[in-house]
């Protein structure tokens, strides 16, 4: 179990997490429609790579908040501002976000791989995205933060995210439609998740 249990919650999660479209996986369709599958391959392993470190130490830095846990309820507290912040950002200043896919530009034909590299690098989202995660379900009793599970967390996060990426190239003309709806709509799906989780967090805190 300290092998699969960790594996497939990394890997569930980076699926959830990756699966609605973003930077990396609408370049990685972008670059596979105007420079081939190689080319995109070639990016998504580049960015595959900046996600295991920084999930990496996201993990560490969620152990070092684990052991101190008075930490945990500042941090929730910050939490509840900073989704709160987001969800009326979402809702009521951003604007409707354009085509990704027809609006993104990507100059010359460099190497993919460290374009792949630079671009999940800029990506900062991941880091606290991923300790919440872990520090949740270590509290909830399903992952430890032992060295072995923390490895193969961080594996089934990467994982999951290759596996969304790489769907984004091969399927990405089959759900373009659905791909655009949900880029039209993702102010008001962003705010609805960010609201939810600020509830959530409020709740956990309540409950105490």
């Amino acid at each position: 179990m300290a092998f699969v249990l960790p594996l497939f919650l990394g890997f569930c999660i980076a699926i959830l997490a990756v699966i609605l479209p973003g930077l990396i996986n609408m370049t990685a369709a972008k670059i596979s429609l105007e420079e081939g599958k190689t080319q995109a391959l070639s990016f998504i392993f580049g960015a595959s790579v900046i996600v295991f470190f920084q999930t990496y130490v996201a993990v560490l830095f969620a152990r070092f908040i684990n052991a101190h846990l008075e930490i945990i309820s500042l941090l929730q507290e910050i939490g509840i501002l900073i989704f709160s912040g987001l969800s009326i950002y979402f809702f009521w200043i951003a604007k409707k976000p354009r085509n990704k896919h027809q609006g993104l530009k990507i100059r010359g034909k460099s190497n993919r791989f460290f374009f792949g590299v630079l671009l999940s690098m800029l990506n900062f989202l991941p880091t606290p995205f991923y300790v919440f995660t872990s520090i949740s379900i270590a509290h909830s009793g399903y992952f430890h933060f032992e060295p072995l599970e923390i490895f193969n967390f961080v594996l089934g996060v990467v994982l999951g995210s290759f596996l969304v990426f790489y769907l984004y190239i091969v399927a990405f003309k089959s759900i373009e439609k659905k791909t655009q709806f949900l880029m039209k709509n993702m102010n008001t799906i962003m705010g609805t998740v960010t609201a939810l989780m600020a509830l959530f967090t409020l709740f956990k805190l309540c409950c105490k």
